[in-house]
């Protein structure tokens, strides 16, 4: 299966990102900051057609401090976000993060920042990768 244009490395925008996501990840395995996951990004991880990448997100995911389970109120929360205009698993997303209580939601989906900051309840920032890096000083 072809990569698709949002894995070309060849793309300044993508290379950066695909930095800023390693650097964030070994900013948590250093203890900088708590990795949380949830069973909507374990059911994305899962759906990965390419098994290297399935298994590298499976295993950060494995490290997490904290895991959100798929709840009656987290699907409920789910329900009114794609209400509000966002897709589905998107809308699992920021409820799960909202659920538990993280501070960020931290995605290279170009789409869910914008919307992601004007419908998050809780003061949860919806953030891109290089974003979150210059927040945190990284």
């Amino acid at each position: 299966m072809p990569y698709s244009a949002r894995d070309d490395q060849s793309q300044v925008r993508v290379r950066l990102e695909a930095v800023a996501v390693l650097g964030l990840l070994d900013y948590c395995q250093a203890g900088g900051a708590e990795l949380a996951s949830s069973d909507a990004l374990v059911y994305e991880a899962a759906r990965n057609p390419y098994p290297v990448r399935r298994a590298h997100a499976e295993a950060v995911l494995s490290d997490a401090s904290a895991h959100q389970p798929l709840t009656p109120s987290v699907e409920s929360r789910a329900d009114d976000l794609v209400t509000a205009g966002l897709r589905p698993l998107d809308a699992l997303h920021l409820a799960s993060a909202e659920a538990i209580g993280a501070e960020y939601l931290c995605t290279c989906d170009d789409q869910l920042p914008r919307r992601g900051r004007v419908l998050a309840t809780i003061p949860l920032r919806v953030v891109s990768p290089v974003e979150l890096t210059k927040e945190l000083g990284l």
